[in-house]
């Protein structure tokens, strides 16, 4: 039996590699737990397979395969779906992982949104709901708002309720491994000991993970986003800025958790101070509020642009640029030279294979990407950029909620007892 069990650890950690990426040897990494765990990752990676098939791909004997797949025939993870062609004698039963036995709630709680998803086992997006809300001053409000809008979410879809296995929320500051509910008062001042994030899912009734939106992004992207590379570093442009990194097909959370803080790396020592104390930080070049301020900083020089009167928002910016408005174009050229600065300096410390961004502002497209490579062209070193591909993310604003729910997944997958919560 340890042999069958090495082989089907072995096994595992091969599909895992070919399938949506977290963890390089997912169940070599948890030697021990019970073989149904085991086979049950195998049935989700594979969609599809018959008892034969996963004998002969695991080592197992065929009578140990018929008792583990009992066990999971018990639950409403697994079923037999037909009948599969046969070369001679019974045709073999196709087992089909129910996709849809499981509901997940992600959160994505922007500075000034609320963004809630509801999904299945494959991350598919069942529900969506944004509404705005001022996030970063008003915490208890906030709360409240992603507790409605899960409950409206969970509503909409009849039977949800008793399928939802857990809550995963993106938040817009750095997580620490030992405080993950209490969310970084230089950031977000006003939840200094706040843990209300912990309430709602106790109001909800189930499990709860919480990570920095940056690295749900770079998950998401990861899992459900098409990235070929092995290593890659997602950037999040928005209120503020963040960055997360699939390194070894994990994220890179570094030594305390806060790893990926690129929007407060100081690329300007004289420019403007930053809400962290520093001065010249990215985030004061290109968060949404300074991009703002920059337009109107400029609209003088540019009176016949759309954006010289009245207060401009980010659509308003993006859909003037895509209009080749000369203002417009003007301060996305700026933003782009100092992401530029920023995406040069990670290409020669960490030597991703892409770079990804993502957030509002990539309605632009070429419009930043262009200069951005430009940027970076000058000041890299050839071998680290050749190798690095610098685009927009496939998901669009959508992927940090499905991140977020990406986390809850990841961990039910690591111990399938999480499934078995939902009756």
């Amino acid at each position: 039996m340890p042999e069958a069990r090495e082989r089907t650890e072995a096994y595992a950690g091969r599909m895992t590699r070919h399938a949506p990426r977290l963890r390089n040897d997912p169940v070599a990494e948890a030697r021990g737990r019970p073989l149904a765990h085991a086979i049950l990752e195998l049935l989700w990676h594979r969609k599809e397979i018959t008892r034969a098939d996963l004998a002969r791909e695991t080592g197992l004997a065929r009578s140990t395969v018929s008792d583990l797949v009992g066990r999971l025939l018990d639950t409403d993870l697994v079923v037999e779906s037909g009948d599969a062609p046969s070369s001679g004698g019974r045709k073999p039963v196709i087992l089909r992982f129910q996709d849809d036995a499981r509901r997940i709630l992600g959160v994505d709680l922007g500075a000034t949104h609320v963004a809630v998803t509801l999904t299945d086992l494959r991350g598919h997006m069942l529900h969506w709901a944004e509404e705005s809300f001022p996030v970063r001053d008003d915490p208890d409000g906030a709360c409240a708002t992603t507790v409605r809008m899960c409950e409206e979410a969970l509503d909409a879809l009849p039977g949800s309720r008793d399928k939802l296995i857990g809550l995963g929320i993106a938040v817009p500051a750095p997580v620490e491994f030992d405080a993950e509910d209490q969310l970084s008062e230089v950031v977000m001042p006003a939840w200094a000991g706040h843990t209300g994030l912990r309430h709602v899912a106790e109001q909800l009734g189930v499990p709860l993970r919480i990570e920095n939106d940056a690295n749900v992004g770079a998950l998401a992207e990861a899992w459900w986003g098409g990235v070929d590379e092995g290593d890659f570093t997602f950037i999040k442009i928005a209120t503020g800025v963040g960055s997360g990194s699939i390194i070894g097909g994990e994220i890179y959370r570094g030594a305390t958790g806060v790893a990926g803080e690129i929007g407060h790396v100081s690329i300007d020592p004289a420019g403007p101070e930053c809400r962290c104390g520093n001065r010249g930080c990215l985030t004061t070049f290109v968060g949404t509020r300074e991009l703002l301020d920059r337009v109107v900083e400029l609209a003088p020089d540019f009176p016949a642009s759309p954006l010289a009167s009245g207060d401009p928002t980010l659509d308003d910016l993006v859909d003037a640029t895509l209009a080749d408005d000369p203002l417009a174009l003007h301060v996305i050229g700026e933003a782009a030279a100092h992401l530029g600065t920023a995406v040069a300096g990670l290409l020669n410390l960490l030597n991703p294979g892409a770079v990804i961004l993502g957030g509002s502002l990539m309605r632009v497209g070429d419009h930043l990407l262009d200069p951005i490579r430009e940027a970076v062209r000058t000041r890299t070193l050839l071998t680290s950029m050749l190798g690095a591909h610098i685009r927009t993310s496939e998901l669009g604003d959508r992927n940090i909620a499905l991140g977020a729910a990406t986390l809850v997944l990841a961990r039910a997958l690591e111990s399938p007892d999480l499934f078995l919560l939902a009756p």
